[in-house]
């Protein structure tokens, strides 16, 4: 969706072809009819020839060190041996699966030398007190060194006001109002359907409204299937996308989602109560996520294979008449700022340490690697 919005002066953007991954892991190739040999081997060619051309002073990869099945990997050599000068930081999200799994793929692919030879910061956008990834990933003393936590990101308010985007859906102001989010949506059919299944059990559900945003990746047919069930529900509304989710979530007085690191960061950023439902497949981050969270009180989690149409409605009823709002002010949301200024300090600064010259490197060209 970047096409669609309006980017800074001075920044653009070179456009990979998508990988998709399975419920049991295996990548394939999204979009174009290319195996996942030549999606990847062209992939890595784009990205050589934007490292070749743009010589950036800063590197910043996403994730794994070195990429989708190593597709970064001609990239950083081509770096380190052409502008040795270049910094390289690692960007993870707060967890990134089991520690049993990570912990095991890391040593597998040696993701742990990397980071000791090749990488000058690893930044972490979470907390420490959710989830110490340099714990529970069993981190070397070396690299867990380089590990500066950042905190959560804070997601910028929405577009509209929450009174007007209520009055625009035609809510009562004495109804609350329920949000349902399944993210992009591709595997959010079953939580809606629950959802769904739930207000046709509950007399109650009068008192409140709905509004489900089924997300553009859900499969077509599936979605049509869910129009049809929200006929019954005059209180039910359902659209496919928004690009201002933000609003939706300040107008909401509950939401019910996955797990995923962008929802439930929206959300938080809201100070919003919520009920999320993780994924489990094909990896366990968004299990985790959420069972920290929910033992932080940040949100109530319902484990997928626990989840009924009842006691999903139950957890609704008790967020909506007995949960207060929690207090954003326990939560680090600086994440963006501090991911900056970690950056800045690394291009302006030489081996750690401040400068003694009053004349700083004026560094021109950061790039970044979304794998």
């Amino acid at each position: 969706m970047l096409q669609s919005f309006r980017l800074p002066k001075g920044l653009d953007y070179i456009k990979l072809p998508c990988l998709n991954r399975s419920e049991s892991g295996e990548l394939s190739s999204k979009y174009l009819d290319l195996d996942i040999e030549m999606t990847l081997r062209l992939r890595s060619d784009i990205i050589l020839a934007a490292v070749r051309n743009y010589q950036p002073d800063l590197f910043l990869v996403d994730k794994k060190p070195y990429g989708l099945r190593n597709e970064l990997a001609t990239a950083i050599r081509y770096i380190k041996c052409t502008r040795p000068q270049t910094k390289f930081v690692l960007l993870l999200r707060d967890i990134l699966d089991s520690p049993e799994k990570t912990i095991q793929e890391w040593k597998d692919h040696n993701y742990f030398s990397a980071l000791d030879l090749l990488y000058d910061r690893i930044l972490v956008v979470g907390m420490p007190e959710v989830f110490d990834l340099r714990k529970e990933y069993e981190f070397p003393v070396d690299v867990a060194n380089k590990v500066e936590f950042c905190g959560y990101l804070r997601k910028k308010p929405g577009q509209i006001s929450r009174s007007t985007l209520r009055q625009q859906l035609g809510i009562p102001t004495d109804k609350k109002l329920v949000l349902v989010t399944p993210g992009g949506g591709e595997d959010g059919y079953h939580l809606v359907q629950q959802y769904l299944q739930g207000l046709a059990l509950r007399s109650e559900t009068e008192k409140f409204h709905s509004i489900i945003i089924t997300g553009s990746e859900m499969n077509e047919i599936l979605r049509s299937q869910l129009k049809q069930q929200v006929h019954q529900f005059p209180n039910t509304q359902i659209i496919e996308f928004t690009n201002d989710l933000m609003s939706y979530i300040d107008a909401a007085d509950l939401v019910v989602c996955m797990g995923g690191y962008n929802t439930v960061t929206e959300v938080l950023s809201q100070g919003k109560r919520s009920i999320s439902i993780p994924r489990i497949k094909p990896g366990y981050e968004q299990l985790l996520r959420t069972d920290r969270l929910h033992k932080l009180d940040f949100l109530h989690q319902i484990h997928p294979e626990q989840l009924t149409p009842d006691n999903l409605f139950q957890a609704v009823t008790h967020q909506l008449e007995e949960s207060p709002a929690f207090s954003v002010n326990r939560l680090d949301l600086q994440g963006l700022p501090k991911v900056n200024q970690a950056i800045s300090k690394l291009l302006f600064q030489h081996s750690g340490c401040e400068s003694q010259s009053t004349v700083k490197p004026s560094p021109r060209k950061p790039i970044m690697a979304e794998v």
